[in-house]
């Protein structure tokens, strides 16, 4: 067995496997990173590529663990047809799982000798949604009801190198047709002391899920995309490679920007629309938002302000009605942060449809968190807010679900509570990294992690869910009530949901102990009994776990609003009551 290059399925991808069977039921294996998994009774699609060199006989396709083979299959090698390219053909199998199976191989067998070359093997479980994504997974992302998704995630668009960068056209072809390309974390903390080299160097972007792939995900759970371009630079944190602005390459990059847009949008007889049209999907997906760089922000030597502007000429020129996102660098506590608010404040009430928000990014310590709930309280009301990454950090490290504490996720939902007070200038908010596979994550905290088996949501998981299930339409004023509360480490905001007449309390409680919060409704009257939901644990350092993932958890119960709101002891209380005015 090797891998060869010659004529590939796909030249974007030249490697393929020679596989020379000395004897009959010959084989070979493959683990996939920890092993197969099989639920007993499920069913899996399999498919590949394969042409005889030198084989006439039968291909089985099992998942074997300790000799035991838990799923089988077979297809007899055909000869490719002369018109067909290199004489590739496709094969296709559906397996059953006899019992279930945990860190199982996938084994390919031939019956007879003889050599055969394969390309491009799958195995996807039948269950998952469009036969991409991950059933469970998508269930958990679903239930957070989310207003849009910002894809395809920070830094990755921009790579370690230009050559490295996220290209979304390389994304719309078929998948075997997508140019697999190391991960931009593949390199991250790397160094000449260990020999360039880290447990997560093996990082790879199949591409499987592409942009495609992105918009049809926001159409299934209800979200508006948000994809994030790149604007000639490679990530500004470890190159500082770039496409000159006057360089004639740059106008590519203007020009995917456009051409995304007509892909999302344009009808499906214009030039990019019919390749959406033909991948399934003939309707817009209805494209309203687009991101201009991911954490860039102005150098000597990079000028991204006027990066930015040439962006918004060329998409505005096209499509008007596209809402722009600005970037103000990779933090809030720097200068890069100054310097692109004085480039945005001045024009942004100058240039009509300038910019729709500024995407600004914090991770820190709950701390910073709790300390500044009144962090939008003075914003300029006249330039907009999108809250692009953020997220608690009471550790930092590398494959740590310890990091997401109840304790930060606390602290989130304390933080939320005034970006909420100042939805009139936060127009957009977002947590950050979303996925983290158990074992092969190198960023901590994340929302909800996973291994080949479970997936939970964790403490902030919950925090984001409260806030998309109990969003208000009118924001109410507390009165500076809330600023008496935050003296005692209670962070509060309420809101009127006016389709239902709900007054919508959220309320933290930073203490070691419980507190009764009393409610002065105003001109408001209750209509009926008041419905909390709890986010509580076993102190501010719970943390839910693949082995305990029930750790934190929402419960819920009713109460007359009379008495007031019971805040047990470090807790995140959603409290919905029925009012008439």
């Amino acid at each position: 067995m090797r891998c060869v290059m010659g004529s590939p399925v796909a030249e974007e991808n030249p490697h393929y496997l020679r596989f020379t069977a000395e004897e009959s039921q010959a084989g070979f294996k493959n683990q996939a990173y920890d092993g197969i998994v099989l639920k007993k009774g499920a069913q899996y699609e399999v498919s590949f590529y394969a042409r005889s060199i030198s084989y006439q006989g039968r291909i089985q396709i099992s998942v074997q663990k300790d000799g035991i083979i838990a799923a089988s299959g077979e297809t007899e090698l055909l000869p490719g047809k002369k018109q067909e390219p290199h004489n590739w053909k496709k094969y296709h199998l559906l397996l059953t799982a006899k019992e279930d199976v945990k860190g199982g191989d996938f084994a390919v067998m031939l019956e007879q000798t003889g050599v055969v070359e394969f390309d491009f093997f799958s195995m996807m479980p039948k269950d998952a949604v469009c036969g991409i994504f991950r059933r469970d997974l998508f269930e958990l992302l679903k239930d957070l009801q989310p207003g849009f998704i910002r894809f395809p995630g920070g830094c990755i668009i921009e790579g370690n190198t230009l050559s490295n960068r996220y290209r979304f056209k390389e994304t719309l072809k078929p998948v075997e047709h997508r140019r697999s390309n190391w991960n931009r974390w593949a390199v991250h903390l790397t160094s000449e002391e260990n020999g360039w080299h880290t447990q997560y160097s093996h990082y790879n972007q199949t591409l499987g899920i592409g942009f495609y792939e992105y918009f049809l995900l926001c159409e299934l759970i209800g979200a508006k995309p948000l994809p994030v371009l790149n604007v000639g630079l490679a990530c500004q944190f470890q190159s500082y490679e770039l496409v000159e602005m006057d360089e004639p390459e740059f106008q590519e990059f203007l020009q995917d920007a456009v051409d995304l847009i007509e892909f999302a949008n344009g009808p499906a007889d214009s030039t990019w629309g019919s390749v959406r049209a033909k991948m399934g999907h003939p309707e817009p997906f209805g494209l309203t938002m687009v991101g201009i760089g991911n954490e860039q922000w102005q150098t000597e030597k990079i000028d991204f302000f006027g990066r930015y502007q040439a962006f918004e000429k060329a998409i505005h020129a096209k499509y008007p009605e596209i809402k722009l996102i600005g970037s103000a660098g990779p933090d809030i506590t720097s200068e890069h942060y100054d310097k692109a608010w004085e480039f945005y404040k001045k024009e942004v009430p100058a240039r009509d449809n300038f910019c729709y928000a500024v995407d600004e990014h914090y991770y820190v310590k709950p701390d910073w968190f709790y300390a500044h709930t009144d962090f939008y309280d003075e914003y300029p009301r006249d330039v907009k807010v999108f809250s692009g990454e953020y997220a608690s950090h009471p550790i930092s490290g590398m494959n740590l679900p310890q990091a997401n504490t109840l304790g930060g996720a606390l602290a989130e939902a304390a933080f939320l509570t005034g970006v909420e007070r100042n939805a009139d200038v936060v127009v957009l908010a977002s947590y950050a990294p979303l996925f983290a596979g158990v074992g092969y994550a190198q960023w901590s905290p994340d929302m909800i992690w996973f291994d080949e088996t479970k997936a939970y949501g964790t403490p902030s998981y919950f925090v984001q869910k409260l806030y998309g299930e109990n969003m208000g339409t009118v924001t109410l004023a507390m009165d500076g009530q809330e600023k008496e509360l935050r003296k005692e480490q209670v962070y509060a905001n309420v809101s009127l949901d006016e389709r239902t007449g709900d007054l919508i309390l959220k309320v933290v409680n930073h203490n070691d102990c419980e507190k009764t919060l009393e409610l002065d409704l105003g001109s408001f009257r209750a209509a009926g009994t008041a419905k909390n939901v709890i986010l509580t644990g076993k102190g501010e350092d719970a943390y839910n776990c693949i082995e305990h993932p029930d750790s934190v958890k929402l419960s819920e119960c009713e109460s007359d609003a009379a008495d007031g709101i019971v805040l047990p002891a470090n807790s995140f209380v959603v409290t919905r009551i029925p009012t008439v005015r």
